[in-house]
């Protein structure tokens, strides 16, 4: 077997939670530097109702954010999507850009009661090994 758990590092963003209106989440920002690959990951617990849509932003000095476009990243933000019927389902969404910084952002609409989300995001082919903080 091909060890994998030394050739990435994992972590949480957005702690589990409930998004009960309509708001936007914005996640713990991640450094980068070190990797060559970067993944968010989006799971869900029980949602009753509205849509949880996310974006990406990315930044060089983990202060000035700006939005990834679509050819910045590896999938659609619509297949990142959440909905009502979208319960304990995981999403991801893979970065295709050179920024050092990224987060998270869930923007949620026709909330009333809400969701349980949460996300980490998964960073890879380092540049060397073993990778630390597993």
């Amino acid at each position: 077997m091909i060890d994998l758990r030394n050739d990435i590092l994992v972590n949480s963003v957005q702690n589990i939670g409930t998004i009960s209106s309509n708001t936007t989440t914005t996640s713990t920002s991640i450094d980068s530097k070190g990797y060559n690959s970067l993944t968010f990951v989006i799971y869900s617990g029980n949602i009753t109702d509205g849509v949880y849509t996310p974006s990406i932003e990315g930044s060089t000095d983990n202060t000035n954010w700006t939005a990834l476009g679509t050819d910045e990243l590896l999938g659609t933000v619509s297949n990142a999507t959440l909905i009502s019927t979208s319960d304990n389902v995981v999403k991801t969404i893979g970065i295709a850009s050179r920024y050092r910084y990224y987060r998270l952002k869930i923007v949620s609409t026709g909330v009333t009661t809400g969701g349980t989300i949460s996300a980490l995001t998964i960073l890879a082919y380092p540049t060397s090994l073993p990778t630390s903080g597993n």
